[in-house]
């Protein structure tokens, strides 16, 4: 995934914006059609120049949740070892996992 993400953001040569929304967060893929309903409450929308930083920042604000549901998806991304793919990613030069959050209300 890691490379395909890079093979894009090579393409675009920094004339692309990343959006995650999080929102109906199911442990399953948004790809998925039968995926299982949401296990967590929304968090928000996060933008960035950065698609290391901000799927680093979503993976943090999951850890970092109070909700109950977030046992469910850290079992599955942790079960693929989904931060694998953000790791990678920052070693093919994509991008960073530091960031700094702005809050927008």
């Amino acid at each position: 995934m890691a490379d395909a993400a890079s093979s894009v953001v090579h393409y675009f040569k920094g004339n692309i914006v990343f959006i995650n929304v999080m929102k109906n967060i199911s442990k399953d893929c948004d790809c998925d059609g039968n995926a299982k309903a949401p296990c967590m409450k929304d968090i928000g929308i996060l933008a960035s120049l950065d698609p290391v930083a901000i799927d680093q920042a979503c993976l943090d604000l999951v850890y970092q949740s109070n909700d109950l549901g977030k046992a469910e998806l850290i079992e599955r991304i942790e079960s693929l070892h989904g931060i694998h793919t953000v790791e990678a990613a920052e070693e093919l030069g994509i991008g960073t996992r530091e960031y700094e959050l702005i809050e927008i209300d």
